[in-house]
C-alpha cells in the first residue's frame, strides 16, 4: 500500500470513522481503522461491531495512488498523528508487512498495523426496505427525541429511539418513562416497518451529516444502513417491542397556555436558579388573570416570577414538573411560539408547536406535598 493525500482531506474521514471505534472491543483488530486502498478510490473503515462506520475517497487532486493494499491502523494514534503533523500533504506506505510509515514534510512515524484479512467481514450491502429522508430531516428527528430515551441498560428498548413507518408518515419516538418525545415526518414511499435504533448510533450519524442532501435508509431485520454523500453507516437495531406511546397522549384538552419560547425557556432558567440536579422541581400556577412559575428548597430560598407574557385558556390549576424536563422538550422547538396542553393537576402535559403538530413532547408531573 502506497499513497499521498492531502492532510485535512484524510483527516475529515478519520474523524467521521473513528466514532464507530471502541478502545474497549473484545476483539483487538476493531480498535483500529480499516484502510483499503483499491485502484480508484481509498475506503476507510470503522466499526464496534454494533455501528459501522465506512467513508469512501475517490482518486483525484487530493488523493495520489502508487500501489493498492490494504492494513488496520490503531484508531487512536493515527488520528492523533494525522491531526497533528505539520504538513499539507502526507504520504503512507507499508515497509514491513503490516508496519506503516506516514511522513510529512519533517517528520515521520512508523506505526505497527495489523494485516487487513485480520478485519471481520461486514455485510454492508444495500438489503431491505428503502426509504429516501432529507439528511437536515433527519438530524431535527434525532435532535428533536435523542434527550428522551433512557440511559439505563436495564430496559434496553428504552435507549432507542423507535422509527415507525406506515401510510405515508414516519412517527420517530423516545421516551423514558417519565417524559416523551415524537416527531412526525411525511414519506414519499409508502413502506411499512416498526424498528428501534441505538440513540448512541443516531447521535453519531448525526454529527456526521454535513450538508443538505438525500439520504438512503435501507432497512431490514437486524439493522439499518444510511448511505450519503461517500459515507455509508450501519447500526444494529434493538430487540424487542416498543410500548405503544400514542395511548398516552390525550385527545382533548381542559387547559391551554400559549407564549413565546425563548420567554419561557429564560423563565425556567430563573426559576431553576435556586434548585439542584437532585431536586429540580418548579411549580406552575395558572389562572386567566395570573401565571406563576416559581420553585422553593427549604435550605436555600425560593423564587416566584410572574409570566405576563403568556395567554392561559381554563380554570385554575397547578402542577409541578422537572425544570430539566420541561427545558429539554421545551428546546427541541425551532418555532418562537409553543403552546402547553393539560389535562388535569397529575396527569401528563403536552407541549407542541403553537401552529404544527409535527413534534410532540409530553412530560409527567411530580406530585409535591
Amino acid at each position: 500500500m502506497d499513497f499521498k493525500i492531502k492532510r485535512l482531506k484524510l483527516l475529515n474521514a478519520l474523524s467521521k470513522t473513528t466514532k464507530a471505534v471502541s478502545i474497549r472491543s473484545p476483539l483487538p483488530v476493531l480498535t483500529g481503522i480499516k484502510f483499503d486502498l483499491q485502484e480508484n478510490c481509498l475506503i476507510l473503515t470503522g466499526s464496534d461491531s454494533d455501528i459501522t462506520i465506512q467513508t469512501r475517497i475517490e482518486k483525484d487532486e487530493n488523493l495520489i495512488i502508487n500501489q493498492t493494499g490494504g492494513v488496520v491502523l490503531n484508531s487512536r494514534y493515527i488520528l492523533d498523528i494525522v491531526r497533528k503533523i505539520d504538513s499539507d500533504e502526507i504520504s503512507i506506505h507499508t515497509i514491513d508487512g503490516a508496519l506503516t510509515r506516514i511522513s510529512g514534510s519533517n517528520s515521520k512515524f512508523d506505526l505497527n498495523g495489523t494485516d487487513i484479512l485480520d478485519y471481520p467481514r461486514i455485510d454492508l450491502s444495500k438489503t431491505g426496505t428503502k426509504v429516501l429522508l432529507n439528511s437536515l430531516i433527519l438530524k431535527d428527528i434525532i435532535s428533536q427525541t435523542k434527550f428522551a430515551a433512557s440511559d439505563k441498560e436495564n430496559k434496553p428498548i428504552l435507549t432507542g429511539i423507535n422509527f415507525k413507518a406506515a401510510n405515508h408518515q414516519l412517527e420517530c419516538t423516545a421516551t423514558d418513562s417519565y417524559r416523551l418525545a415524537k416527531k412526525i415526518v411525511s414519506l414519499d414511499e409508502d413502506v411499512t416497518f416498526n424498528i428501534t435504533i441505538p440513540q448512541k448510533s443516531l447521535d453519531e450519524i448525526s454529527k456526521i451529516i454535513e450538508s443538505d442532501e438525500m439520504i438512503e435508509m435501507y432497512v431490514s431485520d437486524r439493522k439499518v444502513l444510511y448511505v450519503f454523500n461517500n459515507n455509508i453507516i450501519q447500526t444494529r437495531l434493538i430487540d424487542g417491542s416498543f410500548p405503544d406511546t400514542n395511548r398516552l397522549i390525550p385527545d382533548s384538552f381542559d387547559y391551554e397556555l400559549d407564549l413565546d419560547t425563548h420567554y419561557l425557556l429564560n423563565a425556567i432558567d430563573r426559576v431553576s436558579l435556586l434548585t439542584n440536579e437532585q431536586n429540580n422541581i418548579i411549580k406552575l400556577d395558572m389562572d386567566p388573570d395570573k401565571i406563576v412559575l416559581s420553585s422553593y428548597m427549604q435550605e436555600i430560598g425560593s423564587v416566584e416570577e410572574i409570566l405576563d407574557n403568556a395567554f392561559y385558556k381554563g380554570e385554575p390549576l397547578s402542577i409541578s414538573f422537572s425544570s430539566k424536563y420541561a427545558n429539554d422538550a421545551i428546546r427541541a422547538f425551532n418555532e418562537p411560539k409553543i403552546k402547553i396542553l393539560f389535562t388535569g393537576e397529575m396527569k401528563p402535559f403536552i407541549i407542541k408547536d403553537y401552529e404544527k403538530d409535527d413534534v410532540i413532547q409530553l412530560v409527567l408531573p411530580v406530585r409535591t406535598f
